[in-house]
C-alpha cells in the first residue's frame, strides 16, 4: 500500500460534520488519546477529547493548506507579535466550523445539556495582556476567513502576565497557570527548532574571495521549539497556523557538575534558557529585568525569522525572492530587532551585500505604532545593548550612519533634527530608539486609528513623514465580530441572523442593512431586549461569584483589565469618586443609576 494522496486525509470520524462522526471522535479520543473510560469521564476529561475531535478536523484543513502553498506558491503574512491573547479556542473553533449544534448534541449521552458547562473549563490561554494581543489575534482570525496565508509568530509563555485578586483595595498578582491542565490546541515541532545566541563578541575576516566579513561569537546559545496552534477561517477550509516558541537550553544538564555534589549548577543552563519564555512581560524595574526582556524579543523574533528563511531553502527559492513570499509585519516595538536581526542573517549568513540585503530587509518589514507617548516607545541602553546582541549595535550603528546621510541631504545643516531622527538617543544616557529603528527599517508605518496615524505624522515622527511621506498610513483596529458577536452575545447574534441573514458574519459589510431598521420600533424593541438579556447574564455570574446582587436596568460601567496607575483605570477611578462625591453632595439629579464594575 502506497502513500496518500496530498489532500486525502477522509476518515470520516476524524474529519466528519455529522453529530454521529463527531461522538465518534470524541469516544475515540476518551479511550485512545487519554485512557479513559467512557462511562467514568468526568468534564475535563470531556473537554479535552472535544478539543481533540475538533483539532482533528482543523489539522485535515491545515495540511491542505501547506500542500497548496508548495503546489502554488503564495506570498505569506507573517505576523511578529509579543502577544496574542486568542481566548479560549473550543468554542470559537466549533463556531468557525458551524459544529456547535453537532457538539452540543455529541455531549448529550455523557449528561451533559448545557455545553457551556464544558465551554467554561477551557483556561484563559496566557498569551496575551491587552488590546495589542487582542488586536493580533483578530488579524489571524480575518486573515483566515479571507483566505490569505498566514503565520502568527510569539512565546509561548508557560505562565500567563498574572491572575489578579483585589485584596483591601489593591492588585495582588498571583501566578496564571494556564497550562497545569493540559491544552490540547498546540502541537510541538522539536524537530523544526532554531538556535539563538546572546553575548559574546564579533570578529571581522576575509572570505575566499576577499571580501570583508564579520562573524558573531555569542557566549550563550538557547533553543526555540515551535508550537503549532491551528487558526481556522470563518465556514472556510482555510487554516493558517500561530507559531510559538518554547525555549529550551542546547545542553540541559552537566553530568560532571552534577556527579561533583553541585546538584543546582547542573541545571543553570536548562533553568536560565527556559527563563525566556516564563513569562509574559517581566518586571522591567531591574537590570535583570530589562536584560530578560530584550532577550525574549531577540528570542522569537531570531527564530521567526530564521523559521522563514528555512522555509525558502526547503523549496530551493533564492533568498533574494525574500519579500516576494513573506511580508513581516512588526506589531509595535517589541519585534522591531527585526530589522537589525534580517540584516546579519542577510550579510553574515547567506553573505549578502549591504545593498542587497537593505533592499531585502525594507521591502519584507512594516510597522505598527500603538502609542504617542514617548516613555512607552522602547528605548535600549547601549551598554545593555551592546553586552547581550553585539553584532546587532554594530549593525545599527551602520544603518544609522547611512540614514543620517540622507537626513544631512534632506535637512542641511540642522543637528537638532539629526538628534530628533537619529536611531541612537545621545540625549539621555545613549539608547536605541526602536521606533527609529522599525521606521527607518520598513516599507510602510501605520497607527491604529485614523486620529492616532495623523498625529503619528503630525506629532511623534513629522521629519520621518517628511522624509518619507508615502511610508506613512492607517490601518484601524478592529475586532472579529464572529467571536465578540456570535460567540459572546448569541441573543444579538440570533436577532441580527433574523433581521439581515445569517452570511453578515462572512460579510460584515452587510451590517449597513440594519440602517433601515434604525427607526423601527419592534426591531428596537428586540434589540434592546438583547443587551438586557446580556446583561442578566453578567449579573447572574456576579451573583454566583461574589453573592452581590446587582441591577440589570442600571448603567454597567465595566473594566476588565490589570490595574495600571498611569493608564485609564486611574481616570476611571477618579470618575467613580467624582460621581460618589456629587450623590452625597445631593447633586444626582438626572444622572442614571450606574453599577461599577
Amino acid at each position: 500500500m502506497g502513500l496518500p494522496e496530498p489532500g486525502t486525509y477522509l476518515d470520516p470520524q476524524r474529519n466528519g460534520l455529522r453529530m454521529n462522526d463527531l461522538l465518534d471522535g470524541l469516544i475515540g479520543h476518551l479511550f485512545y488519546s487519554l485512557g479513559r473510560r467512557v462511562q467514568k469521564a468526568d468534564h475535563h476529561d470531556l473537554y479535552l477529547a472535544l478539543s481533540y475531535a475538533i483539532r482533528d478536523r482543523l489539522m485535515t484543513r491545515y495540511l491542505a493548506g501547506l500542500e497548496a502553498i508548495d503546489a502554488h506558491p503564495r506570498r505569506i503574512v507573517a505576523y511578529l507579535s509579543a502577544e496574542f491573547l486568542i481566548g479560549p479556542q473550543l468554542g470559537n473553533n466549533l463556531l468557525m466550523l458551524g459544529m456547535q449544534r453537532q457538539a452540543a448534541e455529541a455531549l448529550r449521552p455523557f449528561g451533559i445539556n448545557d455545553i457551556e458547562e464544558i465551554l467554561d473549563v477551557e483556561e484563559e490561554p496566557g498569551l496575551g495582556n491587552g488590546g495589542l494581543g487582542r488586536l493580533a489575534a483578530c488579524f489571524l482570525e480575518s486573515l483566515a476567513s479571507l483566505e490569505i496565508p498566514a503565520t502568527g509568530y510569539g512565546i509561548r509563555y508557560e505562565f500567563g502576565i498574572f491572575d489578579q485578586l483585589i485584596r483591601d483595595g489593591w492588585q495582588v498578582e498571583i501566578t496564571d497557570k494556564w497550562l497545569k491542565g493540559g491544552w490540547p490546541w498546540e502541537i510541538a515541532q522539536p524537530e523544526k527548532a532554531c538556535v539563538v545566541g546572546f553575548g559574546g563578541h564579533t570578529e571581522s575576516y576575509r572570505d575566499r574571495n576577499g571580501a570583508y566579513r564579520v562573524r558573531w561569537i555569542p557566549a550563550e546559545h538557547t533553543m526555540g521549539v515551535p508550537h503549532d496552534v491551528p487558526v481556522l477561517g470563518y465556514r472556510v477550509n482555510t487554516c493558517n497556523r500561530l507559531r510559538l516558541w518554547r525555549a529550551e537550553a542546547c545542553e540541559s544538564f552537566d553530568f560532571q557538575t552534577f556527579n561533583s555534589g553541585d546538584y543546582y549548577g547542573a541545571v543553570d543552563m536548562k533553568v536560565g534558557s527556559e527563563t525566556l519564555s516564563k513569562v509574559l512581560y517581566p518586571s522591567d524595574g531591574t537590570a535583570k529585568g530589562r536584560q530578560l526582556r530584550l532577550k525574549q524579543q531577540h528570542f522569537f523574533v531570531s527564530c521567526s525569522l530564521q523559521d522563514m528563511i528555512r522555509s525558502l531553502d526547503a523549496r530551493g527559492i533564492p533568498i533574494e525572492e525574500f519579500p516576494a513570499h513573506w511580508a513581516v509585519q512588526l506589531n509595535d516595538t517589541h519585534p522591531s530587532i527585526a530589522v537589525a536581526e534580517m540584516m546579519r542573517l542577510l550579510l553574515d549568513d547567506k553573505h549578502l551585500e549591504w545593498d542587497a540585503a537593505w533592499a531585502i530587509t525594507t521591502a519584507c518589514l512594516s510597522y505598527t505604532n500603538h502609542t504617542l507617548l514617548p516613555e512607552a516607545l522602547e528605548k535600549w541602553g547601549l551598554d545593555l545593548f551592546g553586552s547581550l546582541l553585539p553584532r546587532h549595535l554594530e549593525l545599527i550603528f551602520e544603518i544609522n550612519r547611512r540614514f543620517l546621510q540622507q537626513v544631512r541631504l534632506k535637512y542641511p545643516g540642522n543637528d537638532a533634527v539629526l538628534q530628533r531622527l537619529s536611531i541612537i538617543d545621545e540625549a539621555s544616557g545613549k539608547a536605541v530608539r526602536m521606533a527609529h529603528l522599525a521606521t527607518v527599517g520598513s516599507h510602510h508605518v501605520n497607527g491604529v486609528a485614523a486620529l492616532h496615524s495623523a498625529l503619528v505624522k503630525q506629532d511623534l515622527f513629522p521629519e520621518f513623514a517628511a522624509l518619507w511621506p508615502e511610508k506613512f498610513t492607517n490601518v484601524t483596529n478592529g475586532v472579529t465580530p464572529r467571536r465578540w458577536v456570535a460567540l459572546a452575545n448569541p441573543s444579538l447574534h440570533a436577532l441580527l441572523c433574523e433581521t439581515i441573514g445569517a452570511d453578515w458574519l462572512a460579510q460584515p459589510q452587510s451590517l449597513r442593512h440594519l440602517e433601515a431598521f434604525q427607526r423601527d420600533g419592534a426591531f428596537l424593541a428586540r434589540w434592546a431586549q438583547c443587551k438586557r438579556t446580556a446583561k442578566q447574564r453578567l449579573a447572574g455570574y456576579i451573583q454566583r461569584e461574589l453573592e452581590l446582587a446587582v441591577d440589570p436596568d442600571s448603567l454597567f460601567d465595566v473594566q476588565v483589565k490589570r490595574i495600571h496607575e498611569y493608564k485609564r483605570q486611574h481616570l476611571n477611578a477618579l470618575q467613580v469618586i467624582a460621581q460618589y462625591l456629587r450623590i452625597k453632595n445631593g447633586l444626582a439629579d438626572g444622572m442614571a443609576p450606574r453599577t461599577v464594575i
